[in-house]
């Protein structure tokens, strides 16, 4: 059943080929293995992007394969969320631009945003495999948590996933990062990786609570794109400031 899980879990991740499609109940009752996700596209962009020599271009790869192998739906999640948080007018004017099929110039900054500091810190990055596979990882965990807490405003996706999850799952999730440590990564970043991963979906938990009266599909992407770029600073600079 855990296999089916996970098969599971990567057909709802990724876009790769992955032969019949699994009954998507068996990742559902089972989201918490989320970060298992991040081991897979981190370590497909992470390990493909360490070829390459010019760490400007690797962290360009990188990012774009991250944004391909998961059909962008996360990213998509982003924008969205982008739109709703720039709309004018009540909650019921945000959620509306969230929830369009539209993009507007909300959802194009904050994608843009995002992005770009993601990539500027990746090519900062020591050891910029490694902090790839770090980055999704804990991304990943954000949206375990989000699904475990986040109570939806609306039915769709992510309700089903709410209705499914348990309040042990992101415990659960967490330990599926403790393989990270084996990363060649100083246990200082990992810390302040691991304060990111929970203080971003807690952030971004209450902000939907306000501005769109909870949480939904589009919250949930938009957290792994943001934690993502939020782990890849705090790689980035906290071997820095340890120096001094």
């Amino acid at each position: 059943m855990l296999l089916k899980s996970l098969r599971a879990l990567f057909q709802f991740t990724t876009i790769l080929p992955l032969g019949a499609t699994t009954d998507f109940r068996c990742f559902s009752r089972r989201s918490w293995l989320y970060p298992a996700a991040g081991y897979l596209t981190g370590g497909i962009a992470g390990l493909l992007a360490a070829w390459i020599a010019s760490p400007l271009l690797a962290s360009g790869v990188a990012i774009s394969l991250l944004i391909l192998v998961t059909g962008a739906n996360h990213f998509d999640g982003l924008l969205d969320l982008g739109d709703g948080l720039m709309a004018h007018g009540d909650r019921e004017n945000r959620t509306r631009a969230m929830t369009d099929h539209r993009t507007g110039t909300g959802g194009i900054a904050l994608g843009m945003t995002v992005t770009l500091v993601a990539f500027a810190a990746l090519a900062g990055s020591p050891i910029l495999w490694a902090a790839v596979i770090a980055a999704e990882v804990c991304a990943k965990f954000s949206m375990a948590f989000l699904t475990a807490y986040g109570i939806p405003f609306r039915e769709g996706l992510h309700s089903r996933l709410h209705r499914d999850a348990k309040p042990w799952f992101p415990v659960a999730a967490a330990l599926l990062c403790l393989p990270l440590v084996f990363l060649p990564l100083p246990p200082v970043v990992l810390a302040g990786a691991a304060g990111v991963m929970v203080l971003t979906p807690l952030f971004l938990l209450l902000l939907a609570r306000k501005v769109f009266g909870g949480v939904n599909g589009d919250v949930v992407g938009a957290s792994n794109e943001i934690t993502r770029a939020l782990v890849l600073v705090v790689i980035t600079i906290l071997p820095v400031t340890a120096a001094f």
